[in-house]
């Protein structure tokens, strides 16, 4: 009966559109619950719990259509697959040897000997043969334009686009980014400054997200780096300053004498329950949006959080004040960079 249960979004449709899209990204908003649109979500939307994708005019571009179908392929909770209703047979560029590769066969000859190894047969020598150790995953160096090294990983699964829709190379990819970041910060420091704040740190990601960086691509980007267990902060300083990146357990380990102090023992425990979300899920647990789903979470009912923590403006500069700590420059973080 909500009449926004089902909107159209193109980019005629300008502001109010661009609302639309933003709660229809919004994982704690049900409403819109269906977006119909042209072009606005075949890259760079992050909408995790998308379910459907509806191809109802034809997608010519081999590109495109891979973008589109992009937008399933985000992992969400209770999100374990998602369906593509085809009605213009978009299904054929599936077909793509190029981007594939041909089918490997794996199919071992046929033997008539037995399958255990004959050592074990034979009743004169137990165990197994010996099994070499996993191959480290292979990174290569680039030489960004400050003259530095960064290290990618070789071979791994992630696509990268330019702005034109082309598939570029992750090396590429960083050499763009690194161009444009000077224009978002001009040192660490006012990068921490920026990230350090809530409020500073969303303006941030949507400002980035609109040069082509959303966060998919970054996402995609701490796979690259092998960063997969730090911050998004650490990667856009690894990128721009080539600063070696921590994991976000090694960030509040080290941090957290600073973060609880001045802290009482009913705050201190909603801190540490906020910290256990984000070194398990990442900095998405510290927007100021989430509060209320941690708030809870933690405590079942907003009054009762109320009732342990104070007012929504305390609980608010707790939950503030605690990520002006977490991100400080600390000299045990500092050594290990």
């Amino acid at each position: 009966k909500n009449p926004h249960y089902c909107v159209r979004v193109t980019a005629n449709d300008g502001a109010r559109g661009d609302q639309f899209l933003r709660d229809f990204q919004d994982n704690e908003k049900t409403i819109p619950t269906i977006l119909t649109t042209s072009q606005k979500l075949s890259t760079g939307v992050d909408a995790r719990n998308i379910r459907y994708i509806v191809l109802m005019r034809p997608v010519n571009s081999m590109i495109e259509f891979k973008q589109i179908i992009g937008r399933g392929t985000r992992l969400f909770d209770g999100k374990e697959f998602f369906t593509i209703l085809d009605f213009v047979n978009a299904y054929k560029h599936f077909n793509d040897p190029e981007w594939d590769g041909e089918p490997i066969d794996e199919t071992s000859e046929k033997t008539d000997g037995p399958l255990v190894p004959e050592s074990i047969n034979d009743g004169e020598k137990g165990g197994c043969p010996p099994v070499d150790p996993p191959e480290k995953r292979k990174k290569i160096k680039i030489k960004l334009r400050d003259g530095k090294e960064r290290e990618i990983q070789h071979m791994i699964s992630t696509s990268f686009w330019s702005a034109d829709g082309k598939p570029i190379s992750s090396e590429e990819f960083l050499q763009n980014l690194y161009g444009k970041l000077p224009a978002l910060f001009k040192s660490e420091a006012e990068l921490r400054q920026i990230w350090s704040n809530p409020t500073t740190r969303k303006a941030f990601l949507q400002r980035i997200a609109e040069l082509g960086y959303g966060k998919e691509e970054l996402e995609n980007l701490q796979r690259v780096i092998d960063a997969e267990e730090s911050d998004l902060f650490d990667v856009l300083a690894y990128i721009a300053f080539a600063i070696q990146p921590i994991t976000r357990s090694e960030r509040v380990n080290e941090s957290q004498s600073e973060i609880l102090k001045g802290l009482n023992d009913k705050e201190i425990e909603f801190v540490e329950f906020v910290l256990s979300k984000y070194v398990e899920s990442g900095v998405d647990e510290l927007d100021e949006e989430k509060l209320p789903k941690l708030l809870n979470l933690k405590y079942h009912a907003i009054a009762d959080a109320q009732e342990k923590l104070g007012d929504v403006v305390k609980i608010r500069t707790v939950f503030f004040g605690f990520q002006k700590a977490l991100y400080s420059k600390h000299k045990n973080l500092t050594s290990k960079l």
